[in-house]
């Protein structure tokens, strides 16, 4: 007779999973809208705005005043490099341009912002607001959700500002351009400049801020033409006292 050898399977260890540990998130600081304002008013104050307004410092803060109810009510999230949950406007009609862009700094650094000579004499005063952006004060006003664009660098201006409408968002305008500038320098980043297309003077340029020699220009480019460098910025709203 032949014997019959059976074999046996060798034993296989069981899979063993990896260890997965819970994912801890640092909280969300709790963001202060009220300390915010108050922050943005104090630095226009230290800036001399209302000394270049015509205005004592108690005067300029009753002006602003009735704005930060409006901010803390409107909230939003915490500022970041590139985005503002709201900003305090000044417009040209109470400090003129060529006044306030000097009051721009890049973060960290000291030198004054300066308008471009490419701004010929009594140009300024053509950039006006385009008819579609209604401003809710003469004076002084808060736009709210503020986002400086760099995801519009390198796309044409127009195909970026007709991508901004259809989200239901508002371009800027110079003044808050400056604004944005004045209170988040560090939204003027290397190669994360901005258009401002909510003043148009009825021509092909379109007004922008980007750094140049270590400081922040106020500048145009064409409107058809892209810059790797530079997006173009935008607003959820403007809101009044």
């Amino acid at each position: 007779m032949t014997s019959t050898q059976t074999r046996t399977k060798p034993q296989t260890r069981p899979e063993t999973q990896p260890e997965t540990r819970p994912v801890t998130r640092p909280e969300a600081q709790p963001f202060d809208a009220a300390a915010e304002f108050d922050r943005q008013a104090g630095t226009l104050t230290a800036l001399g705005y209302p000394a270049l307004a015509g205005l004592s410092d108690d005067a300029f803060a009753a002006l602003v005043a009735p704005l930060r109810k409006a901010a803390v009510a409107h909230g939003g999230a915490a500022p970041a490099e590139g985005r503002l949950p709201f900003l305090l406007v000044v417009t040209r009609a109470l400090v003129p341009i060529e006044e306030t862009m000097p009051l721009t700094t890049l973060e960290g650094k000291k030198k004054p912002g300066f308008v471009d000579h490419s701004y010929e004499p009594g140009a300024l005063e053509r950039f006006v607001t385009v008819e579609d952006v209604e401003i809710p004060g003469e004076k002084v006003y808060l736009l709210v959700d503020v986002d400086r664009g760099e995801e519009f660098c390198g796309a044409i201006p127009n195909d970026a500002m007709a991508a901004i409408a259809d989200r239901g968002r508002t371009l800027l305008t110079i003044e808050e351009g400056i604004a944005f500038v004045t209170q988040q320098p560090a939204a003027l980043a290397k190669n994360k400049c901005f258009s401002l297309g909510a003043s148009r003077s009825g021509d092909r340029r379109l007004p922008a801020v980007w750094r140049s020699d270590n400081t922040p220009k106020l500048g145009w480019c064409w409107v058809g033409n892209p810059h790797t460098w530079l997006g173009v910025a935008s607003a959820g709203g403007r809101a009044g006292a």
